[in-house]
């Protein structure tokens, strides 16, 4: 059985630095965590009507982000094994959104590539999610949209370096 202890759980240590850090350690989990769910339900319903999953989605839009990539690679930038990041990569070149081809560099790996049918699909998609965003932001003061990206851009790479991860190209923290 798994029990969840909060700082109101817990005895404070009286130094306020500690209790802070604890309460707001607890405070960014519980808004991270509700914020994760949303996202993946929002993911689900709104990526799964173009004829892909959501890792499926992943894959594609980094290999558009990021220009042709070997299969490791691609499972490094998606954190998946190799193994469900090939099943993700037949699936998209079954689709016709990713071709295989040689790696000009090394003759025993392959080179996998969006197509323009593939990055078409990822243009799609992501317009329908950045308006989702721009309809989320629309009610907020500049300064805290602009802040609230970097800020989770920061807490992207903080997060990543602690645990060892590598982060495609994509916006500076």
């Amino acid at each position: 059985m798994l029990v969840l202890t909060t700082m109101s759980d817990t005895a404070q240590t009286g130094d306020p630095a500690v209790d802070g850090l604890q309460q707001d350690a607890e405070a960014l989990h519980e808004a991270l965590s509700g914020l994760v769910r949303l996202y993946q339900f929002r993911d689900r319903d709104q990526i799964c009507c173009f004829d892909v999953s959501v890792p499926q989605c992943h894959g594609l839009e980094t290999l558009t982000r990021e220009g042709p990539l070997t299969l490791g690679e691609l499972a490094e930038r998606l954190y998946l094994e190799k193994s469900t990041t090939s099943r993700v990569v037949d699936a998209l070149e079954r689709k016709g959104y990713v071709t295989r081809g040689r790696h000009p560099g090394d003759g025993r790996a392959l080179r996998l590539t969006a197509t323009a049918r593939g990055r078409r699909l990822v243009g799609q998609i992501r317009a329908g999610l950045v308006a989702d965003a721009r309809a989320l932001l629309a009610d907020l003061r500049p300064g805290f949209r602009r802040e609230a990206a970097r800020f989770l851009n920061r807490l992207t790479a903080v997060a990543a370096e602690r645990m060892g991860r590598r982060l495609g190209a994509g916006p500076a923290a």
